[in-house]
């Protein structure tokens, strides 16, 4: 889209009610919104070549800037121009309506006069077609894009007029002080009663996050965790309590490389990550949530839980490509191939999550039962080859089992498995065979030089390999794990910057970026063994890779300083959150 071309991912922000989100542009456009939920269709799809466009940009030359609200996804666009400053709030309505987004936008100028034009040009999604006649209304406009009914009402709508293509265009002109509101309804159904009363809308948003994220004073930053904790709520849907990976599909770790997906499904891993962030910092919001969904997916499915869902529970569809030219890069991905794989630390995450909760006195009993089905998962499968944390060929790799080992010593500890009303002589069985997972781990996947190897026929590090004894698998004080953090020092790290694994004989930074996951795992580690000035060292860094917006995207090219992959990775947003969490405190507290 010419008039709206993308931009370098740093400069998005992200507005979302839990069950879709948004991305801004510093243009004041929306460039991505999927629409009723995360895995629908694209609305507005410019980020990725696709039809589409939401703006509200002011006339002539302009520097943009803005920021988030403390504590919340309200997010304030701010332009300077040659004659005012111009500030646009905006949010998606909360509480969250599965069938219906609600987009507030308030535009104030602080001293004007300030001429700003208004855009609103429905996408026709990824496949083929054209939207619907624009049809006016007493406030405004209504519209159809496929199955979806569009509403767009306030003063700057009411004043807008027709153009080609189903296009609705206005200029606005605000003098100083002056304001203007303007809703934006996308719905699968039809709209029953009158728009949205702005003002009403506004106040409901501002008490749901007020309610929604904690204070989070006691941690390392408090406004960074808090904005960490209003993403990953805001990628929560509350009826399931599913947290997608990411908002966006087709965003590009490497141009013109093939690794790009389509994360806006639940992965297992990433919901139990982010429910023992929010464990780590004693909220139970995300943690209950992470837990429901969890436990679900484990009674409806058992040892066959699969790496990946969809946010109401269903199975993930086949990855698959649109017509569409993608972001710059990158390529039109939908669907994702995880959902043919079996990874099994899954199961070891899910019991940690569980053993958390139970911890806090949070698991439900109705979660009960999922402890024993992901045990016995462990118990019958943790021989078989699977796909491992990073998704990759099948092997018997090492994380995969340390992680299970970990989840069921977490579990059966005698604390955790009284809470969850585990009987001591079960609670015995599972320590015995994580005992049994890490003994064999360690005559067939231990290097000779005493560190952990990636798997039992690749003698490699990987950073993912200090993940196990984050979790007290094997602790910190143990021999393999210090000559783990030793050979991840040495070998995956450049500055403080970290990467998963060497791919090949390259500079580790030619063959992908720096992983921001990897670099918080780092400064964990090194906080659990007291070295607090390298874990400080390590979170400031890491913290550091984000955008003007502070989301955290999945990789950061460090030459160019550029993000890459999805916007906002969730397991990024979890890590951070726990690091703020746990490096406030002294190691093992």
């Amino acid at each position: 889209m010419e008039r709206y071309p993308p931009w370098s991912l740093r400069e998005y922000a992200l507005l979302a009610d839990g069950e879709r989100g948004a991305l801004v542009g510093p243009w004041g456009e929306v460039a991505w919104l999927c629409a009723p939920r995360w895995d629908s269709d694209p609305v507005f799809a410019g980020l990725i070549g696709g039809s589409g466009v939401y703006a509200v940009t002011p006339a002539g030359r302009f520097v943009p800037g803005g920021y988030y609200e403390d504590g919340g996804l309200i997010r304030r666009s701010r332009w300077i121009t040659g004659d005012s400053a111009v500030e646009c709030r905006e949010a998606l309505a909360l509480p969250a309506d599965p069938h219906r987004l609600v987009l507030l936008r308030r535009l104030t100028a602080e001293h004007g006069p300030a001429r700003l034009r208004l855009l609103l040009e429905p996408g026709t999604g990824f496949g083929p077609g054209r939207p619907g006649t624009p049809h006016r209304t007493d406030g405004g406009w209504t519209l159809r894009s496929g199955r979806l009914r569009l509403r767009w009402s306030g003063p700057g709508a009411e004043v807008a007029g027709p153009g080609p293509g189903g296009r609705l265009t206005a200029e606005a002109v605000l003098g100083p002080g002056e304001r203007l509101d303007l809703v934006l309804e996308v719905s699968d159904r039809r709209f029953d009663g009158p728009p949205p009363e702005p003002e009403r809308s506004w106040r409901a948003t501002e008490r749901a996050w007020r309610d929604a994220v904690p204070d989070l004073g006691h941690t390392l930053d408090r406004r960074d965790s808090r904005f960490s904790y209003a993403v990953l709520r805001g990628l929560t849907t509350a009826g399931s309590g599913g947290m997608v990976a990411a908002a966006t599909t087709s965003l590009p770790e490497r141009a013109e490389a093939g690794r790009n997906y389509d994360y806006r499904y639940v992965w297992i891993r990433d919901q139990c990550l982010a429910g023992q962030a929010a464990a780590a910092c004693g909220e139970p919001g995300l943690l209950d949530d992470a837990v429901r969904f969890t436990a679900a997916r484990l009674d409806e499915d058992g040892p066959g839980l699969a790496p990946a869902y969809t946010v109401s529970g269903g199975p993930l569809p086949d990855q698959h490509s649109v017509d569409l030219p993608g972001y710059p890069g990158g390529h039109d991905r939908v669907g994702n191939r995880v959902a043919r794989q079996r990874q099994l630390d899954v199961f070891g995450e899910a019991l940690l999550l569980f053993a958390a909760a139970a911890r806090q006195d949070r698991l439900a009993p109705e979660a009960r039962a999922a402890v024993r089905t992901a045990a016995d998962a462990v118990a019958r499968r943790w021989r078989e080859p699977d796909a491992g944390i990073w998704e990759l060929d099948d092997q018997v790799w090492t994380h995969s089992r340390l992680a299970c080992a970990a989840g069921l010593r977490a579990v059966a500890h005698p604390e955790a498995a009284r809470r969850a009303g585990v009987p001591d002589g079960l609670a015995g069985a599972w320590s015995t065979l994580a005992d049994r997972l890490v003994a064999r781990t360690s005559r067939h996947a231990l290097h000779p030089s005493g560190r952990w190897q990636r798997s039992t026929s690749d003698p490699a590090p990987d950073v993912a390999l200090l993940l196990p004894s984050l979790r007290g698998c094997p602790p910190a004080d143990d021999p393999r794990t210090v000559a783990t953090l030793r050979a991840c020092r040495r070998e995956l790290t450049e500055g403080h910057f970290a990467y998963r694994f060497r791919h090949d004989e390259r500079p580790l930074a030619e063959a992908e970026g720096a992983f921001v996951l990897c670099g918080f795992l780092m400064a964990l580690a090194e906080h659990r063994q007291g070295e607090a000035v390298e874990a400080a060292r390590w979170f400031e860094t890491t913290r550091g890779l984000c955008g003007t917006a502070g989301l955290f995207s999945e990789e950061y090219d460090v030459a160019q300083r550029e993000q890459r992959g999805n916007l906002p990775q969730a397991f990024a947003h979890a890590m951070m959150l726990e690091c703020a969490a746990r490096l406030a405190r002294p190691p093992g507290a």
